[in-house]
């Protein structure tokens, strides 16, 4: 455990050590959810207007929430493992006495606390303007913390899982553009999923995606209360392990790709 705990400490130093990039990607988030509250306002601010079953404030709190999953576990993680992978420096990881996958999800974890730092100071200048939320009742609070807490190794595997493609093609930008896209589409980050079709709301609702944003921010809003919320944590926690395993196989399918020279 001592060299996992080590691993995270690294990240976090390395995060502090390259705040401007870090904080840049936080910013991008921030900014994403400033527009957002823009356009909803607009859309929602009307006395009594509701589309989709949201009116203004469960909108408001529905996008914090937003905010928060997407500013937890930031890019940072995704460019320093497709560098290393890239640079073959990824052979140094491998003769380490330390699982790679159990690594990079500890490197993952050593930046959170200084994401939730931040997540903290930018919901409270937004609800300086906004207005506080309405918290949950106590079963949903607690199912909605839980549903947070899973989201750092659901967010994790699947920004770990999109870049072991890393060992098949050197065009990590373009796996983080797709990954960012189908995450922040299908999640319902940009459009809560109850404003899709049918059909696709309910292929999204019960993918690994919808865990990122959408499950924890109905939770928080009492769109999914007691049987329906815990069905959603239940499946988030399915999806964690499941990716958890599948991610495994791919990397040991990936390792045979792996040609590094140098002396």
């Amino acid at each position: 455990m001592r060299a996992y705990t080590a691993h995270a400490r690294a990240a976090a130093l390395s995060a502090l050590a390259y705040r401007g990039n870090f904080l840049m990607s936080l910013g991008g988030v921030a900014f994403q959810l400033i527009a957002l509250l823009a356009v909803w306002k607009v859309l929602l601010g009307g006395a009594g207007t509701r589309i989709g079953g949201f009116d203004w404030p469960h909108m408001r709190s529905y996008l914090l929430v937003a905010f928060a999953s997407g500013a937890l576990v930031g890019t940072f993680v995704d460019f320093r493992m497709a560098w290393r992978i890239k640079s073959g420096l990824v052979a140094l990881d491998l003769v380490k006495p330390v699982d790679y996958q159990r690594a990079r999800l500890w490197e993952a974890i050593g930046g959170v606390w200084i994401e939730i730092a931040v997540i903290a100071v930018v919901a409270t200048v937004s609800m300086l303007f906004s207005g506080v939320p309405e918290l949950p009742p106590g079963p949903e609070l607690a199912l909605f913390a839980t549903s947070m807490l899973l989201l750092i190794p659901l967010k994790f595997i699947i920004v770990y899982f999109s870049t072991l493609a890393c060992f098949w093609t050197q065009n990590d930008v373009g796996i983080l553009w797709a990954r960012q896209a189908v995450t922040g589409l299908l999640s319902g980050a940009l459009v809560p999923l109850a404003y899709f079709p049918g059909w696709l709301a309910t292929a999204a609702q019960w993918s690994p995606f919808a865990g990122l944003t959408s499950t924890p921010a109905l939770i928080f809003v009492g769109q999914a209360s007691g049987g329906h919320a815990l069905l959603l944590v239940g499946v988030q926690l399915a999806w964690v392990i499941v990716l958890w395993y599948a991610a495994r196989a791919l990397f040991s399918r990936a390792l045979r790709q792996l040609t590094v020279h140098g002396g």
